[in-house]
């Protein structure tokens, strides 16, 4: 019914400017302002972050995963910026934090990270 119409995924954070500090000038995501927030723009679709305040809680499951040709350099760059990967408890990382599964046949390469609202992101090569 709607496959042929674009989509736009959202999701909330609790400092709208320090979220945008930190997509715009960290991670080096063109942004544009809106009423409530900011988009993200990416080379196919966009992300609206908005503001939840001290109501904001942050999802227990990454809310954004880009897509990047070189997760072990992509890792050097979040590790360059400041970002520390997430170790997840009952996933199996290697020594750089990153969950290897395309050599297990189980998916792409992923490592995850949190925003400065505690939302979760990854990085993940196919």
């Amino acid at each position: 019914m709607f496959q042929n119409f674009q989509a736009m995924s959202s999701f909330p954070v609790n400092d709208i400017d320090k979220a945008r500090l930190f997509y715009e000038d960290t991670l080096g995501i063109q942004t544009t302002d809106e009423a409530i927030g900011f988009t993200l723009h990416f080379a196919d679709t966009k992300v609206f972050i908005y503001s939840k305040g001290q109501n904001h809680h942050p999802a227990n499951y990454f809310v954004l995963s880009i897509t990047v040709p070189d997760i072990n350099q992509a890792v050097v760059q979040l590790n360059e910026k400041g970002i520390n990967l997430e170790i997840i408890e009952g996933m199996e990382h290697d020594g750089y934090g990153i969950i290897r599964g395309k050599a297990l046949h189980r998916g792409p390469d992923v490592a995850l990270f949190k925003d400065p609202a505690g939302n979760l992101l990854a990085v993940e090569e196919n």
